[in-house]
């Protein structure tokens, strides 16, 4: 484990059931851990077979595999989750990927990829699992963001737009699922230091880049998007619902 999770400990998530989704990996994979770190009942949904069986084996969370852009899929594998686990008390819409496109050679196939990649798992995970918080009057919903279209990134339009689309989504479901005593907030990551990072893009000058324009000069990594997800998840902020929670080191001020 990168992060030692027993540092601080939220009693309310001991015995809670957390789903994860794209948890096999990256940010993700973290959350996985630090749930399971905190004594919650983990299941994490994800498309690669081999690295989530691998966590799950080590962990002791529950792994179902799963395409979320596969909708009907989806929903199949989070009723499993609920009759498994006796319910859904948090879920965490992580799954996701930044791929770089240019916008000139964009195609429509391309673009709903995108959105489906980044987006609609979102909102039909949470409209699946949403019945059964608003049951029990309780529940516990966070939407992964990005500072990516805060800051105009060019070369990722598709996933810029997924990402700020989320905003609004988060906003009006907060509104939608509060009466029945389900939040929703959303976890606004900035520059992540994560495997994937390092392995497709991430050079000497753009890391030095990063340093210059966060305001802590110093390389986030998943931990600190996982820490941010154990405080949303437990009843610690039982008063926050439809806002963005910003981890970028201060990287938007710029």
């Amino acid at each position: 484990m990168s992060f030692d999770y027993s540092t601080a400990h939220y009693r309310s998530l001991s015995g809670r059931s957390v789903v994860v989704t794209g948890g096999a990996s990256g940010i993700g994979e973290e959350m996985v851990r630090a749930f399971v770190a905190q004594g919650a009942r983990v299941s994490f949904i994800d498309i690669a077979k081999e690295p989530g069986e691998a966590l799950a084996k080590e962990t002791g969370a529950s792994f179902y595999p799963c395409d979320v852009t596969d909708i009907p899929g989806l929903r199949e594998v989070l009723s499993r989750i609920e009759n498994d686990h006796g319910g859904v008390d948090v879920l965490v819409n992580n799954a996701g990927k930044d791929d770089r496109h240019d916008m000139a050679e964009v195609e429509p196939e391309y673009w709903r990829r995108a959105l489906a990649l980044n987006l609609d798992h979102q909102f039909f995970a949470t409209q699946a699992v949403s019945k059964g918080m608003a049951a029990r009057g309780a529940g516990s919903i966070i939407m992964l963001g990005s500072i990516s279209w805060m800051r105009g990134r060019p070369g990722m339009v598709g996933y810029t737009t997924a990402k700020a689309a989320i905003n609004g989504m988060t906003r009006t479901l907060a509104r939608e699922l509060g009466p029945s005593g389900i939040r929703v907030n959303c976890i606004v990551p900035g520059a992540i230091l994560t495997e994937r990072q390092k392995k497709l893009w991430l050079t000497p000058e753009l890391n030095q880049q990063f340093l210059d324009l966060q305001a802590l000069k110093f390389r986030l990594d998943a931990s600190h998007v996982a820490r941010m997800a154990l405080f949303l998840a437990s009843d610690e902020s039982g008063g926050c619902t439809g806002a963005n929670f910003i981890v970028d080191a201060g990287l938007t001020q710029n």
